[in-house]
């Protein structure tokens, strides 16, 4: 089964995250096939800053703590993050600038950021010819504090379809097409949007992978615009359980943080 590790990029984890975009799933990666069945969690640091069309930046720290289970065909992953953001108030993660929110003097605020459940299906494992096709539903429950813009305090639904084909025995393209269903807070006019992403990933060694993801999203919310950017990640084994995960991300639209980046390891055990 293969799988996102990020978020709206986290990204990816999750993921990143809008329930897809690169800030919210950061660091993608690829997994072979069907699993026996194990635990793992995932946890580090995510970085970004932009200013989403208006006139000042905002920055924003995200700490998740990922739980994943596999089992046969299926995996189940919930997301706990921790959030931080410094800015005018006026921007929430993987939406953008909402134009019902005034912009304010910049300050700082934090706290539990949504939490993200989400359930993967492999659908077709063609070992032969290297292809693989997974089903994904998640849940954003809107638990983060819409006073403080930490989040919409609504809860957002998507469902996406993954292909991931080997091209050699070192290269994999993937590709994601997904739809959200976004929860509108009072007055925000936020909307439903398809999104997709498109990468490789290249195995350097048995231990190592360099990979890229551009990622694309309708506009979830009108005062920023469409979501557009591309991520380069470096995912390392460092052990049978330990794997560590870095990657930068920039941003080419108004609806995409202009820069970002992070690190996150994953135990499994």
């Amino acid at each position: 089964m293969r799988k996102h590790l990020l978020p709206s990029s986290v990204a990816a984890l999750v993921a990143a995250t809008g329930l897809a975009s690169a800030q919210q799933q950061p660091a993608p990666a690829t997994t072979a096939g069907v699993h026996s069945g194990g635990f793992s969690l995932t946890t580090g640091v995510d970085y970004s800053t932009g200013k989403y069309g208006g006139a000042s930046a905002t920055d924003i720290l995200y700490v998740p703590l990922t739980g994943a289970y596999e089992m046969d065909k299926w995996l189940f992953k919930l997301t706990v993050p921790y959030i931080m953001v410094t800015g005018p108030g006026n921007v929430v993660r993987g939406v953008g600038r909402i134009k019902t929110k005034a912009a304010g003097p910049s300050k700082t605020e934090s706290g539990l950021g949504d939490v993200v459940a989400g359930v993967t299906r492999n659908l077709i494992d063609l070992a032969g010819s290297g292809t693989l096709v997974d089903l994904t539903g998640k849940i954003k429950f809107g638990t983060a504090d819409a006073g403080k813009a930490l989040g919409t305090g609504e809860n957002d639904y998507a469902a996406q379809v993954d292909l991931t084909q080997r091209v050699t025995a070192a290269l994999s393209a993937f590709g994601t097409v997904g739809y959200k269903i976004v929860g509108s807070p009072s007055g925000a006019q936020l909307g439903n949007v398809f999104y997709g992403e498109a990468g490789a990933t290249l195995k350097i060694s048995d231990a190592t992978r360099l990979g890229a993801i551009f990622h694309a999203s309708e506009a979830v919310s009108p005062a920023s615009g469409a979501e557009r950017d591309i991520t380069g990640y470096l995912s390392q084994q460092l052990s049978e359980r330990w794997k560590l995960q870095i990657y930068g991300d920039h941003g080419f639209a108004n609806g995409s943080p202009d820069w970002g980046g992070g690190a996150m390891a994953t135990f499994k055990f």
